[in-house]
């Protein structure tokens, strides 16, 4: 990690694929683990009777992305201020950052379990739930609950590892909470033995003790490499809190516009819901796995720029934006070759005639995709947080504006245009990440360098 090589040359200076992608590798396996807990929630509720169990997940899991992602600054903000610190030879700040990330993790998460719960069945309502799903919803969201302090603590533990440049440690937490989450999916769902039968109840307890032991490694995995602190600092408290603002305003966007897409998909029915259900878990799946390179990126930019080597972190830029965009076009190949064999695994017979259509736009984004989150991450790397929010509000205030409009008029095949707008959607991110390194509109942190 950056302590081996504090006083020297950084790898990526002479070896920049072969550096980008040796870190980016665990990355991505850890990446492509963690959305797992909602694929395999998604496939066992699958073999449940009818498609209202599927649309119940889907709100559930819509509702506590909500209420989650909200809190990513836990995650982004501890990885960049981690490296930017260690960037700076300044070890004592990259101890207290992290501490008091986990300290503030645990707490809002305890604090979520209590705001959160007479609100559940309002989500559900908000999100198109009707009828039975409504209590499916219900009962999956009361159990999830008790796993959000988990979820938000194994979010600051795996920025502050990654700030540091051990991507491994991450992926070996991320695939054993998955595997354990799917055993007990299995025992919990359909009731195994002593198991009871809790159907989708007990896809939710499963996610829930499996985020807690998730959390336990992963504070542990950072005490031991970094260290714990426990005297939070008034200047580093101000520091999260400021990037938390930004992001906070600019995850609401995102979550505006997703629920916007699930609100529609649910309004023209149970089928239509259950489809998108299946997309959206595979969109967030590709999502991850797009972003392997991203956020290595953040972690490279935020070290170079912690060392005031701007010419380097754009470097770091530009690798990130070619790399990102060629898996964004082997997973786009991926989706149109597989759809079949996904369409058996994650869709109820029922909805499989609105599936395919919405699909294959679906995965016609991804490559578009990858160039925003690739820029995300170069940003994130650079703590233009601000720049971030506001190009997010834009983009989603565009694509919220026509996926709104389609939910008034419903047309035909609606799911086919809310994957178009989210086409646009990407896009627009993706253009405003761009001109902000290449030519480097505004105060763009990373304008003072030039590209080597």
């Amino acid at each position: 990690m950056s302590d081996s090589h504090a006083h020297g040359e950084h790898p990526f200076v002479s070896s920049p694929n072969r550096t980008l992608a040796g870190l980016a590798v665990p990355v991505l396996f850890s990446l492509v683990a963690e959305p797992l807990t909602g694929l395999a929630d998604t496939a066992f509720v699958a073999r449940l009777p009818g498609s209202e169990p599927v649309a119940a997940l889907g709100i559930g899991t819509v509702a506590f992305s909500s209420i989650f992602w909200a809190f990513t600054f836990l995650g982004i903000g501890t990885q960049t201020e981690v490296a930017h610190s260690l960037g700076r030879n300044d070890r004592g700040r990259a101890v207290r950052v992290a501490s008091l990330a986990s300290v503030l993790a645990a707490a809002i998460g305890v604090i979520l379990m209590i705001v959160a719960l007479p609100l559940l069945d309002w989500f559900s309502l908000l999100l198109g739930a009707k009828g039975v799903v409504v209590d499916h919803a219900g009962e999956y969201m009361r159990y999830r609950l008790l796993g959000a302090p988990g979820v938000l603590v194994s979010l600051a533990c795996f920025g502050a590892l990654r700030g540091m440049e051990d991507m491994r440690t991450p992926l070996w937490v991320a695939v054993s909470m998955n595997v354990l989450n799917i055993l007990l999916d299995w025992a919990l769902v359909f009731g195994v033995g002593p198991f009871p039968a809790m159907g989708v109840a007990g896809a939710a307890v499963a996610s829930s003790i499996s985020q807690w032991f998730g959390a336990v490694w992963a504070f542990l995995a950072v005490t031991v490499r970094l260290g714990f602190l426990l005297a939070p600092n008034r200047t580093e408290v101000g520091k999260l809190f400021s990037i938390g603002g930004d992001l906070f305003v600019r995850t609401g966007m995102v979550l505006l516009f997703l629920a916007l897409c699930t609100r529609a998909a649910n309004a023209a029915g149970a089928h239509e819901g259950a489809a998108y259900q299946a997309i959206r878990q595979f969109f967030i799946f590709g999502s991850l796995f797009l972003d392997a390179f991203a956020i290595t990126g953040q972690t490279l930019v935020g070290y170079f720029l912690g060392r005031r080597n701007w010419a380097q972190a754009r470097r770091v830029a530009a690798y990130v934006c070619w790399w990102s965009v060629g898996m964004g076009g082997l997973l786009c190949v991926f989706m149109l070759f597989f759809r079949q064999g996904i369409a058996t695994l994650l869709v109820p017979p029922s909805a499989v005639h609105v599936f395919f259509p919405a699909w294959t736009v679906a995965a016609l984004l991804q490559p578009i995709g990858a160039l925003s989150y690739a820029t995300d991450g170069i940003h994130w790397g650079t703590g233009d947080f601000r720049y971030l929010r506001n190009a997010m509000i834009v983009a989603s205030l565009v694509g919220g504006g026509v996926v709104f409009g389609l939910e008034q008029v419903g047309p035909d095949n609606v799911l086919v245009y809310i994957w178009l707008a989210t086409i646009l959607w990407a896009g627009i991110r993706a253009a405003f990440g761009l001109v902000r390194v290449w030519p480097g509109i505004g105060r763009a942190p990373l304008g003072r360098g030039g590209v080597r």
